[in-house]
């Protein structure tokens, strides 16, 4: 196996999940019945770009198909990061009517429909079918493609270039990330502006996030390995934000090198040094993260085989990617975990990839009163103790497994 940046020989394995299926092939009943396919999900490390990834089992294109579950506009904080994203990124940088805003990755149009808003003109690039229908409903102009140097050449002969150019956790997404990178370089205007959000390198180790881990992340970034990474194609950065989302993620600004009337801020040497501080350069700092995995397993195995002993209620909440990384890599069924509760249509009803546990709408939770839930989206753990404070009535409690075992 080859790095997918560098082309080096990859040697260094840097966790072993052993095998689940996509985190999000979430199944329908009569698909029960049938073989289900698990990949290796090991992660691996570069020793010479330093870049994190796992190996390409799964093809993006069966991934992110016409039955893709996730859509974005089902978490009210995430919806209201975008919408204070926007109102940012429009005064900072004058974005307006004239201008072109272009988002990789636009899922149901969560983000650019607070562009449309203000009369700015937006273009979506969704290879989902079931989020790009929502998107388009909603005015949003959306080609259901995946993006890189072929699209992007495409959109140029079209005038469709980009004033702001988006991507909020795409990049992890991207098999051919030297592809997406190049198509970066050819959409953008001269003195435009590209913006991504990651979840952090540095937060997935500090705070042992291996449930992060799934098969359509294909690339786990750091500072370290982006900034030399999109150099050497003729980009970048000039700022870095670090954001709470995701469990604490980076906002990255792009422009092209040739654009000098845009300053490099102290934040990317800021960011660069704490990284080298933390070790993120040295192999050694990734050797002992299995352990750490390990004892989170065995911590969850115990608390759920105990509870069961003493006849509790258990559910999930939160049908998340996540969570079936989690889920699948302690081996739980729902001999243990009875069913996980999830707000989105498009999960009511269907049954979690590997597991098999079914997901069930709020209202089941008032049927059975369960005595805890476990919080699989821990990064929005404090919009769902809000949604959930209605359960205190009967004394249940809150779960949480990352970054350690917690009852609340």
């Amino acid at each position: 196996m080859k790095c997918r940046a560098c082309n080096n020989k990859l040697k260094f394995e840097f966790a072993d999940l052993e095998f689940a299926p996509p985190s999000n092939s979430f199944l329908k009943k009569e698909e029960l019945e049938l073989p289900e396919v698990f990949y290796p999900l090991k992660l691996f490390v570069c020793n010479s770009c330093y870049l994190v990834q796992v190996d390409e089992y799964k093809k993006s294109s069966e991934i992110f198909s016409s039955d893709y579950v996730y859509f974005s506009s089902y978490s009210k904080s995430w919806l209201e990061h975008s919408e204070k994203y926007s109102k940012m990124i429009t005064e900072r940088f004058s974005i307006n009517k004239d201008s072109q805003v272009v988002e990789i990755a636009s899922n149901d149009g969560y983000l650019l429909q607070y562009f449309l808003k203000k009369g700015i003109k937006v273009l979506g690039i969704e290879p989902s079918s079931s989020t790009a229908i929502v998107a388009r409903s909603k005015g949003i102009n959306t080609i259901e493609e995946f993006f890189g140097e072929d699209l992007a050449n495409t959109l140029v002969k079209e005038n469709s270039k980009a004033d702001l150019l988006i991507g909020n956790n795409v990049i992890a997404h991207v098999p051919d990330i030297i592809d997406f990178v190049k198509g970066i370089k050819i959409i953008l205007k001269e003195e435009g502006i590209a913006t991504f959000e990651f979840p952090h390198l540095l937060n997935l180790i500090k705070f042992t996030q291996f449930d992060t881990i799934y098969h359509e992340h294909f690339s786990y970034i750091s500072i370290i390995f982006l900034k030399n990474f999109v150099e050497k194609y003729g980009l970048e950065i000039f700022d870095i934000e670090e954001i709470i989302t995701h469990g604490g993620s980076l906002r990255v600004y792009l422009k092209h090198i040739e654009n000098k009337k845009i300053m490099i801020s102290k934040s990317v040497s800021n960011i660069l040094e704490k990284e080298i501080e933390f070790k993120l350069n040295e192999l050694s700092y990734y050797t002992n993260f299995q352990d750490k995995i390990n004892k989170i397993k065995y911590a969850l195995l115990e608390f759920l085989l105990e509870s069961k002993k003493q006849k509790k209620v258990i559910v999930g909440y939160g049908a998340a990617a996540k969570g079936n990384t989690l889920l699948n890599f302690c081996g739980i069924k729902k001999d243990l975990l009875s069913c996980v509760i999830d707000r989105a249509l498009s999960k009511q009803g269907k049954f979690l990839p590997g597991s098999h546990i079914p997901v069930y709408n709020e209202e089941y939770i008032l049927n059975i009163k369960p005595d805890y839930i476990i919080i699989f989206p821990w990064n929005i753990l404090e919009e769902l103790k809000t949604q959930l404070e209605y359960t205190k009535e009967w004394g249940c409690k809150l779960v949480t497994v990352i970054p350690e075992f917690k009852v609340s």
